[in-house]
């Protein structure tokens, strides 16, 4: 498996001026043998098939960071691609704006087979443990502050909310008067 510039998959086929990369998703790039020498090429199977997956996961500040490291590795851990060895790991990555940020850091022994399906079956697997141990993904969050309100608006204890528009008040009680 190779990754040359945008283009990432397996090599088809060797050619005079270009190599076939065949990709997931089944398109084949051509590319120039000229780039193959001049480009940077990542190549994934060249001396061992072992990649490390990357997943970011983004807890509540309120959670017990303790118990939320232990089910990170419990969901890597429950992922049957994800190697033994080496063990799976968790790093505190920030204090993000709406979250402690955390990365789950794997091994898997088999790139060809893909990377992002292994993402999806730990994060499934940390979305239920999550539920289990009432961890909370927490969602960005803005409150509106209002200096001006325009006409027709007026602030109540409960929040803000709409009060009818004083011309809607008026021809009520005029169509009330015809009655």
């Amino acid at each position: 498996m190779i990754v040359v510039g945008d283009s990432f998959g397996w090599v088809n086929k060797i050619g005079i001026r270009a190599v076939s990369v065949l990709t997931r998703d089944g398109k084949e790039h051509l590319i120039p043998n000229e780039n193959l020498m001049t480009n940077e090429v990542e190549n994934w199977s060249y001396s061992s098939k072992n990649v490390r997956v990357k997943i970011p996961v983004g807890v509540a500040y309120s959670s017990d960071m303790k118990l939320v490291e232990e089910l990170l590795i419990k969901a890597a851990q429950d992922c049957p691609r994800v190697l033994k060895r080496p063990a799976p790991m968790v790093w505190m990555t920030g204090f993000g704006e709406n979250s402690v940020d955390f990365e789950i850091q794997a091994w898997i022994r088999d790139p060809e087979e893909g990377v992002g399906n292994v993402q999806s079956a730990v994060l499934k697997k940390v979305w239920w443990l999550f539920k289990d141990h009432d961890i909370e993904i927490p969602f960005p969050q803005r409150d509106i502050n209002f200096r001006n309100l325009p006409p027709g608006y007026k602030e109540e204890e409960a929040g803000r909310t709409k009060a009818a528009p004083p011309e809607a008040k008026a021809k009520g009680s005029k169509e009330r008067g015809k009655e």
